[in-house]
């Protein structure tokens, strides 16, 4: 008959099983909570090749960018913006984007980049807009507009919320400064249009939400904010509004498609979490893409246009 192990063995087993547990716990709580894989490779929607596959215009096109650091490119490499990559591939660009740019189907395709990192849509407007002029008649513009993300996450709750710089508002406080983001915005899209007397397209991208969606910003280390998300809404809301009443604007749904790839994005039980790619589309300082994320954003970009500009396209 077997002898049972000495009360000393088993307790050791015991320690050895619930040290195992505990570590099992520290490294899964570490995964769910702390790391952000950005993962490698292509990110975001499939842009079908045909679309691309013969010139959309041989008239003179300006590719023209203007807003903060998203349009600026700030965290990528040169080349591997969301602007950089509309105008042109990179010498090693992804397999499936090959030769899908806008100089592709714009032959006579010009750009320039107004945009710059950190500023509001209030500097937009005041600095921005006036470089525009009408000096090009014959010239088709194509605008990508980023704006507003700095108004709401300025300045982090460091100081005292305000216009401009809105971390930490109520949304009451909020409602004046909205409703004047949606003053400038309208200012600012009429007149970029004013100076493209023979016509211009621009596409407005909505705003983003790192907390995909559940508002605990202070899972990232800046302090909680309750009305943060309902402040976020009403300036989509703003831009959605926008882009419905003019025709000449295009929104291009940022906020949808980064859903489930911001600070949550190793929690499968989160409601958007994303099985088939579950990375971070951020970079370092939260607010902006890292280089996968625009390679989302410069994705989204080309479809919007490519349905607005691409003859014969059918609508996505």
């Amino acid at each position: 008959m077997a002898k049972s192990p000495p009360r000393q063995v088993k307790r050791v087993l015991a320690i050895a099983v619930v040290g195992a547990g505990l570590i099992g716990l520290v490294l899964a709580g570490r995964h769910f909570w702390f790391r952000r894989p950005v993962g490698s490779g292509p990110a975001g929607p499939e842009v079908p090749r045909e679309l691309f596959a013969r010139e959309w215009s041989s008239r003179g096109v300006i590719l023209l960018g203007i807003g903060d650091s998203i349009t600026a490119g700030y965290g990528a490499r040169r080349g591997y913006s969301y602007f950089d990559r509309l105008a042109a591939n990179p010498s090693d660009e992804f397999a499936d984007m090959m030769g899908i740019s806008l100089s592709r189907v714009f032959p006579d395709l010009k750009a320039r980049n107004l945009s710059i990192s950190g500023t509001t849509s209030i500097q937009h407007i005041e600095q921005q807009l006036p470089d525009l002029d009408a000096s090009l008649p014959e010239v088709l513009g194509v605008v990508v507009l980023t704006t507003g993300g700095n108004d709401i996450i300025h300045d982090y709750g460091r100081s005292p919320p305000r216009e401009g710089a809105m971390y930490g508002a109520s949304i009451e406080q909020a409602r004046p400064w909205i409703e004047a983001f949606g003053g400038r915005l309208g200012h600012m899209v009429d007149g970029i249009h004013a100076a493209f007397p023979q016509g211009c397209h621009v596409f407005l991208a909505n705003i983003y939400d790192p907390t995909d969606d559940i508002g605990d910003i202070e899972s990232a280390g800046l302090p909680p904010w309750d009305d943060g998300p309902a402040i976020l809404r009403a300036y989509n809301e703003v831009i959605s509004r926008c882009a419905s009443s003019r025709s000449f604007v295009h929104l291009v749904d940022l906020h949808g498609a980064f859903l489930g790839h911001g600070i949550h994005c190793t929690q499968p039980w989160r409601a958007h979490y994303q099985w088939d790619d579950p990375h971070y589309w951020y970079f370092e300082n939260l607010e902006d893409p890292n280089e996968r994320g625009y390679d989302v954003i410069r994705r989204l970009f080309l479809l919007k246009m490519a349905e607005v500009l691409a003859p014969n396209a059918k609508p996505q």
